[in-house]
């Protein structure tokens, strides 16, 4: 099926990691611009332990480096600075149910539902098989409950197909597959992912165990389609 992005309205994008924005949903995000959609990001962690032994890269140093490449990211798809909301949880640490933080995460997160009134969430993938995709869904998943959302609810996946064991997977009849033509706007979501220079780039060169994404990886994303999941069941 096709996904119609001339019905999804105003809608907010949540990205675990500044990069995920890019990764999983630029030319969405793109296209929403091109019909006059408003688009609000979520960055729900600071993005600040992908080097965590870079002397040149200490944490602080980092988190504002991240966030300059997330708002640079957000401008070439369209998204204004004043659209993006930060959570700042610590990266590979953002609440989840059972833990003492997440009422308060999931506080924060109804209030900006309110605030924005979206029509269309965008959340990665229930099961991405990464701490903070997981988390981030449950949050999302609880704060939408607590506003009675009733809008279009879309999952992306970022790590599932490198990091999925078989439980991860879709299961038969639990989703949609919609899949989005972004062949207009796939240069835009090139230079946007491009601009995340501390995760595709030797930017940061002081730390030999930093996390860095691979060609492989890019290459997934340097496709005319994205997909995303439409639950049957919600």
């Amino acid at each position: 099926m096709r996904l119609d992005v001339a019905s999804l309205g105003t809608t907010l994008v949540v990205a675990p990691h500044p990069d995920d924005e890019s990764l999983g949903c630029g030319g969405l995000i793109a296209l929403l611009r091109s019909h006059g959609h408003r688009v609000h990001l979520l960055v729900t962690t600071d993005g600040a332990g992908s080097h965590p032994n870079s002397r040149q890269y200490p944490t602080d140093r980092l988190r504002e480096l991240r966030y300059r490449e997330v708002r640079c990211a957000a401008g070439v798809l369209g998204v204004k600075a004043d659209e993006i909301t930060f959570l700042h949880c610590p990266d590979r640490f953002v609440p989840v149910r059972e833990s003492s933080g997440f009422p308060a995460v999931v506080d924060r997160v109804a209030e900006l539902l309110h605030e924005i009134e979206p029509q269309t969430v965008v959340v990665p993938w229930r099961r991405d098989r990464h701490c903070d995709h997981e988390a981030s869904w449950q949050i999302l998943r609880e704060a939408a409950g607590r506003v009675r959302f009733t809008g279009c609810w879309l999952e992306y996946h970022v790590w599932l197909p490198e990091l999925g064991d078989a439980d991860a997977f879709p299961r038969p009849g639990e989703v949609r597959r919609l899949e989005l033509d972004i062949s207009a706007v796939l240069d835009l979501k090139r230079r946007a992912i491009a601009e995340h220079r501390s995760q595709t780039t030797d930017l940061i060169s002081d730390d030999p165990n930093g996390f860095r994404l691979s060609p492989e990886t890019l290459a997934r994303f340097d496709e005319p389609i994205e997909i995303y999941l439409e639950p049957n069941d919600d």
